[in-house]
């Protein structure tokens, strides 16, 4: 964070005098100098909130700032004062603060004057300073000896809630968020940040609370009305959620995170279809992200719309820039089993424009996916060279071996037999090697050979579908002796 510039140090002085005159009754003076510097303040010194704030946008806005500086004021009632001698302390502060390039002098004096038995300001002070040099670790630690000195000093337990809120630690932030509000404290400020704390501690029948009170008291700041339809989310109220989503686009309608809030809200209420409508209209605003268009895809893919699926698919890989092969491949796995082989084709086309990039897993996987598309179209010696492309890489695919087993024995069993039988050692695919082996050998009439396979099969997969294939298997066996 910047150092202060010259309105927010003007602010500063007003209200370190205001603290020689609070003891003369004169806090009317300090809110007077406080308000004229709020419509001057210079503000543009805070830093942006870390990385896991940045859904937060209030760090940024003049009211949050504002709301900052004003925590240099003294509330008499249920905050420290400070002596004859620690006003005279302060006044010399204050004329170091005056100064260009002041707060580490200001500080270095403040901490001379800081002993054990001072004010608790002494320290509330010295941590404004911290913070809004952007030192939050050393601003915590005087906040609490500043509440240490003085339990109900609810400006510091406010101030030490919004650090640990910017740290993302919202389990200790809780704590000093409700003190605030049980001393008094009841800014829609307050209950946002106790809503965002409690919602990202999973309590979100508490966020939705805190949040509800945030918008009575601030029904302007989006933030605390997005923090609302998260917490009815998150509580599976779908309907609410999504009628609240409304609310929100209507007003602002170019918000991502309302369209996909929104649109999450209408998966939890089971109407796929309007979900993707929001999708697609966040593609159009080019907005969208790589998840939002997998989500859009698998939706596609659940209502049989092939080539739609696979468009969001390749729109989902290209807003990664392709660096992220494994979703397209999971991709076009998903379709080839639906039968779509046209479109995993064309996922498959598309990810092996970058196969000399790919790590061995994923080109293994490639590779294995070609060859199923191939098989499934009755593809020839080109499905062989592949998948002993797979083989050559690892001996123990037992998927390829499968393929390569299916390939042959439409016309050359004895090689499937040979494949089947090493897919079978493989020990994730021995229950499947040991059915198509002996559905095979049923196909060759060999009834006998085929029960023990059969019975393999049924002994690591029990399944009704195939305990009665191995009755009929037996039944016939029997009456063929």
């Amino acid at each position: 964070m910047m150092m202060m510039r010259e309105p927010m140090r003007i602010y500063l002085m007003s209200a370190l005098i205001g603290l020689s005159a609070v003891s003369q009754g004169q806090e009317a003076v300090l809110e007077a100098a406080a308000n004229v510097v709020y419509s001057e303040a210079d503000t543009s010194g805070f830093k942006e909130p870390q990385r896991q704030m940045n859904d937060l946008s209030i760090w940024d806005s003049e009211r949050f700032q504002k709301a900052f500086l004003g925590s240099y004021g003294v509330n008499a009632d249920i905050e420290p004062r400070v002596t004859v001698v620690e006003q005279e302390q302060m006044q010399k502060v204050l004329d170091v603060l005056s100064e260009e390039d002041s707060m580490e002098k200001a500080l270095k004096l403040l901490t001379k004057y800081n002993k054990e038995a001072s004010s608790a300001i002494f320290d509330f002070t010295i941590a404004n300073l911290h913070f809004q040099m952007d030192e939050l670790e050393v601003a915590l630690r005087f906040y609490e000896q500043a509440i240490e000195k003085f339990p109900n000093f609810r400006r510091a337990y406010k101030n030490a809630g919004l650090i640990q809120v910017r740290n993302g630690a919202f389990k200790k932030a809780l704590p000093y968020l409700t003190k605030t509000v049980e001393l008094g404290g009841h800014t829609s400020l307050a209950y946002g940040l106790l809503g965002y704390a409690y919602g990202s501690t999973d309590q979100h029948l508490s966020a939705e609370s805190a949040y509800r009170m945030a918008i009575l008291l601030d029904p302007e700041t989006v933030d605390w009305q997005l923090g609302l339809a998260r917490s009815l989310f998150k509580q599976q109220k779908y309907g609410d959620a999504a009628s609240l989503c409304g609310s929100l686009i209507e007003k602002n309608p170019e918000s991502a995170d309302f369209w996909l809030l929104q649109a999450n809200a209408y998966l939890g209420m089971k109407q796929p279809m309007r979900a993707a409508e929001n999708y697609e209209y966040v593609n159009l605003m080019g907005k969208a992200t790589a998840e939002s268009m997998t989500m859009l895809a698998d939706i596609y893919v659940n209502e049989e719309r092939w080539d739609l699926a696979a468009d969001s698919y390749l729109r989902a890989y290209e807003i990664d820039n392709g660096e992220n092969p494994s979703k397209p491949l999971r991709a076009a796995k998903i379709l080839a089993a639906r039968g779509a082989l046209k479109e995993s084709k064309r996922m498959l086309n598309r990810v092996a424009e970058r196969k000399a990039s790919l790590v061995e897993a994923d080109l293994k996987e490639l590779l294995k996916l070609q060859a199923r598309v191939m098989v499934s179209e009755g593809g020839g010696e080109d499905v062989v060279q592949v998948l002993e492309e797979v083989v050559a890489v690892d001996p123990l695919d037992g998927e390829a071996l499968m393929l390569l087993a299916q390939h042959y024995g439409r016309n050359v069993p004895e090689k499937a037999i040979f494949y089947y039988e090493r897919a079978a050692n493989v020990e994730k695919h021995e229950a499947e090697a040991k059915l198509r082996h002996g559905q095979l050998l049923v196909g060759q009439s060999k009834y006998q050979d085929a029960i023990p396979l059969l019975r393999r099969a049924y002994e690591l997969k029990p399944r009704s579908d195939l305990e009665d294939y191995l009755k009929q298997v037996e039944r016939i066996a029997k009456s063929r002796r």
